[in-house]
């Protein structure tokens, strides 16, 4: 066999196997449909954990307003609270926690966020984010946890 014979088998097998990988990519990717639909059980199941743990937090903490919340943002829950400042002269002290997931984007991310204040300074401000055919829900509920647990600790250390 001369050598132009091999040569073109050689070409041959590799685009063989460059659209045999290119049917396999394929076949392993999700959906833009299925991308939006994992997107939202996902940002259901950690909403609801959201929800838990700031509710639980309004509990231990008495003068917190607990609040539901979606949007352009996202969606999850916001605490408020509204302090006297004896000072005179001086504005209220205002101390606010939210956690959200993110909506959907072009980019395939799951994204949460927690943002918080503790008498009108900021105190937390956080991201978690995973590409969603690699979302590990149990990461995101212990992220979750973990901040409401260091928010917890820093109003609780407040003077």
């Amino acid at each position: 066999m001369d050598f132009d014979k091999r040569l073109q088998d050689a070409i041959a097998r590799g685009e063989r196997s460059r659209d045999d990988q290119d049917r396999a990519d394929e076949a392993a990717a999700l959906s833009e449909e299925d991308l939006r639909n994992h997107h939202s059980a996902a940002r259901l199941e950690l909403t609801e954990h959201i929800e838990q743990c700031l509710k639980s937090l309004a509990d231990h903490f008495p003068g917190f307003r607990f609040q539901s919340t979606y949007g352009e943002d996202g969606w999850g829950a916001r605490l408020n609270r509204d302090d006297f400042n004896p000072v005179p002269g001086s504005k209220n002290l205002l101390s606010r926690f939210e956690v959200l997931v993110g909506p959907f984007t072009d980019t395939h991310i799951l994204r949460v966020t927690a943002k918080g204040m503790i008498d009108n300074r900021e105190a937390i401000n956080r991201s978690h984010f995973q590409f969603l055919t690699e979302t590990d829900l149990p990461a995101f509920r212990e992220q979750i946890d973990r901040w409401c647990l260091e928010y917890a600790e820093r109003f609780a250390s407040r003077k």
